[in-house]
C-alpha cells in the first residue's frame, strides 16, 4: 500500500504532463531515456517482444515509445486523475492496458520480462525500500530501467543559484511545493545500494548532464540540437554523468 506521505499526483495531472513533457527538459529526458533502453528493448528476428510492466507510467509517454517497438505494455500508476490522461494518449495501442495501483501493492512483478521505474522514488517516503520490493519481486533473468531525480544535481543546481541557506538546512523546505520531488536520491549511493542487493549494473546514464547548468536558459531552446548532441557524448561517461538531474540504471536480477 502507499503511505500518506507518498506522493500522488491527483488534481494536478494536466499541470504535471505540461511541466514535465511540455518544455525541453521534458524533451530532453524522454530523448535521453529512450537511447539509453535501445539496446534493450529492440526487438529483431532473433529477439522477440518483451512483457513490460511500467510502474508510475504517469501520463503513457514511455509506454507508448515502447509500445511503438512491438512492446506487451501494462501501464499502472497510483494517480486516477494521471491515468485519464494516459488512457487517451494511448489509445491507439493495443497493445497497452492500463491499471491504477500503488508500487508496493503489485503481486505479479514476476510476470514480466522487463520493469520499468521512471521518476518515481523521489516522491515516495522510503525509495529504498520501493527498490528493494522491485527486486524481491522480479523473476530472475528479468531487467529493470531505474531513473530517479538525482540529490547531488539538485544540490549543484543550487549551489550555482546561491541557495546557500536551502542547502544548509538540507534542501528541504517547510512548505512542499508539489512539483517539487520530496525525496531525491545521490546518484552513487543508490547505484551501490543496487548492486549490494544482488542488481547486476548493465548500464548507467546521466540525464541532464548539462541543460539545467546553462548559464544562458534560451540556449536550451535556441542550441536545442548541438545541446542534445552533448548529452549523447558525455551521458554515459565520468564524471559528467554524475551531475545528470535524473540517473538512469539498466539492473538485472
Amino acid at each position: 500500500m502507499t503511505e500518506k506521505s507518498d506522493h500522488i499526483f491527483d488534481g494536478i495531472a494536466a499541470k504535471f504532463a505540461d511541466n514535465i513533457y511540455g518544455t525541453t527538459k521534458g524533451k530532453l529526458r524522454q530523448i535521453m531515456l529512450c537511447e539509453a533502453l535501445a539496446p534493450f528493448v529492440e526487438v529483431s528476428d532473433n529477439i522477440q517482444p518483451k512483457k513490460v510492466i511500467e510502474v508510475g507510467g504517469g501520463t503513457g509517454v514511455m509506454a507508448a515509445h515502447l509500445a511503438s517497438l512491438g512492446h506487451s505494455v501494462l501501464l499502472t500508476d497510483g494517480s486516477e486523475d494521471v491515468l485519464v490522461h494516459a488512457k487517451d494518449n494511448l489509445k491507439t495501442f493495443p497493445n497497452v492496458s492500463i491499471q491504477h495501483q500503488y508500487l508496493l501493492d503489485i503481486q505479479n512483478m514476476e510476470d514480466f520480462d522487463f520493469i520499468v521505474c521512471h521518476a518515481v522514488l523521489e516522491w515516495l517516503n522510503e525509495p529504498y525500500q520501493a527498490i528493494q520490493f522491485l527486486y524481491d519481486n522480479m523473476r530472475k533473468g528479468a531487467i529493470l530501467s531505474l531513473s530517479f531525480f538525482n540529490r547531488d544535481a539538485n544540490l549543484m543546481t543550487n549551489a550555482i543559484y546561491g541557495n546557500f541557506d536551502y542547502i544548509a538546512q538540507g534542501m528541504k523546505v517547510r512548505n512542499q511545493v508539489r512539483l517539487n520531488p520530496k525525496n531525491p536520491l545521490p546518484a552513487k549511493q543508490a547505484s551501490d545500494f543496487c548492486e549490494s542487493i544482488g542488481f547486476t549494473v548493465k548500464a548507467k546514464t546521466g540525464i541532464r548532464c548539462f541543460h539545467d547548468y546553462l548559464k544562458n536558459p534560451e540556449h536550451q531552446t535556441t542550441q536545442f540540437e548541438g545541446l542534445v548532441n552533448l548529452e549523447r557524448t558525455y551521458n554515459q561517461t565520468e564524471p559528467f554523468m554524475w551531475l545528470g538531474k535524473y540517473f538512469h540504471l539498466v539492473l538485472e536480477k
